[in-house]
């Protein structure tokens, strides 16, 4: 039976508006290309270029010494002017802040608003990384920190203070708040904005996060059973997976409960459905292990919220980190939650964003709702990179899932087109989206 139409479902939310920045893609629509094109994210370095970076001979010639990074360009860049902003408080402000407030107003400005004229309360829930402009550069200036004030330090590079500052210099009113799950934290973010929203506490919400680590040129040392990789290559649900790679990304999205937004008119990219957030508790190996109650527990429970049946869903965006414990706990998860309402094997697709740009750290969650809000709009599935042969602990035969590895067009059928997001942080904090395509818009005058 096909579902009834997502406009008279109270629970759902409109994505109408979209900000990011990524490295080798300055905003939404490079990124897009990039995915769809199958195009990887990193760089991988010279001897010469690490060389000018200040890296050691000695460094460079150690064998696991991976020359690898997924890095921001123009990291420096900031229009301080634009925000009120003197040169000396630009110079001590995180850049993570910088970068996150130039695309809070991009994200409004996508959605069509200034928020100094919206008639409503706009809330902003988001997380950031660690500081690593403080440690590495600020901590090291005691003359800065003496002319400025420690206060004014502190506020300009405290995770407390990002959410709390858009509110300021966008003049947002509604609820404004920092949100902290490591790896699901962007994700996160976005599922408690959306509750604000349902909840009536805002009219509109600003979700997301940052992770900029300033390494502009810079590899790691790779570890054995650590989770970074060993050639700087990303392979989610590969044979070969080895772990990740750190990359540099931040993004927005500007929601609205949808029924208003298409009343108002507003260009809607894709529809959040419901979503879900939990902890796995104590009950497994350790804590910084996934769990595959957990994770099946919320993607169940998200399921249930957007009053969906996993049959309907045809896509799944994947945390993905390309490990050999996360990625069979992860399938394994999906596949148990799935199966309480279906038994269809290999028809939903599955991916990772990570296997073009790394792991972003706090903002995993909003760059996989980029992704996925995309591939809706465009009625494509941009391929999962460096899959060739699966994991032999997964059981990709007997699941619901296969994974794409090649542009694909992204057909519909009796139901709208219909995705998951999922974001699980060190720690245990769990999340997970369904987002479905955006209604189809009524033809203006």
């Amino acid at each position: 039976m096909q579902d009834e139409s997502i406009i008279d479902s109270p629970e759902a939310v409109a994505v109408i508006g979209l900000a990011g920045q990524f490295p080798k893609a300055k905003n939404v629509d490079e990124f897009w290309e990039r995915l769809r094109d199958g195009v990887e994210l990193v760089s991988f370095y010279t001897d010469e270029e690490l060389l000018a970076e200040g890296i050691s001979p000695e460094q460079l010639k150690n064998p696991l010494y991976v020359k690898a990074g997924a890095m921001m360009d123009d990291v420096p860049m900031f229009d301080a002017a634009f925000f009120g902003y003197s040169p000396r408080e630009a110079e001590i402000l995180d850049p993570q802040q910088r970068h996150f407030l130039e695309c809070a107003w991009e994200a409004l400005e996508n959605a069509g608003y200034d928020s100094d004229r919206f008639d409503g309360l706009i809330g902003v829930f988001a997380g950031v990384s660690v500081n690593n402009y403080f440690l590495q550069n600020l901590i090291a200036r005691p003359d800065l920190i003496q002319t400025m004030g420690t206060f004014q330090i502190g506020i300009s590079n405290d995770k407390d203070f990002m959410a709390t500052r858009v509110a300021y210099k966008l003049n947002l009113k509604g609820p404004s708040m920092n949100v902290q799950t490591a790896c699901s934290t962007s994700l996160v973010a976005i599922h408690v904005a959306c509750q604000h929203l349902l909840n009536g506490e805002c009219d509109m919400a600003l979700a997301g996060g940052a992770s900029i680590s300033l390494h502009s040129k810079n590899g790691y040392l790779y570890r054995e059973g650590g989770i970074q990789s060993s050639d700087g290559h990303c392979r989610a649900f590969d044979a070969k997976a080895q772990g990740i790679v750190g990359g540099d990304a931040l993004g927005v999205i500007v929601l609205k409960r949808l029924s208003e937004a298409i009343a108002d008119g507003d260009h809607i990219h894709a529809v959040i459905k419901g979503s879900a957030c939990n902890n796995d508790g104590s009950l497994k190996i350790g804590f910084t292990a996934p769990s595959v109650e957990g994770q099946a527990r919320t993607i169940a429970e998200a399921h249930a919220m957007a009053g969906v049946t996993a049959d309907t869903i045809t896509y799944v965006e994947a945390h993905g980190t390309g490990t050999n414990l996360g990625d069979p706990i992860e399938v394994a998860a999906l596949t148990k939650s799935f199966r309480q309402t279906t038994d269809r094997k290999n028809y939903c697709a599955i991916g990772s964003v990570k296997s073009n740009l790394g792991h972003t750290d706090a903002a995993a969650g909003v760059v996989s709702t980029i992704k996925t809000v995309l591939a809706l709009e465009n009625k494509m599935i941009p391929p999962s990179l460096h899959f060739e042969e699966p994991n032999p602990q997964i059981d990709f035969a007997g699941s619901p899932f296969f994974v794409n590895a090649q542009l694909r067009e992204w057909t519909a059928g009796a139901n709208p087109r219909r995705a998951g997001v999922s974001s699980f942080g060190i720690g245990g904090t769990n999340a997970h989206l369904v987002l479905e395509e955006a209604p189809p818009a009524t033809p203006s005058s």
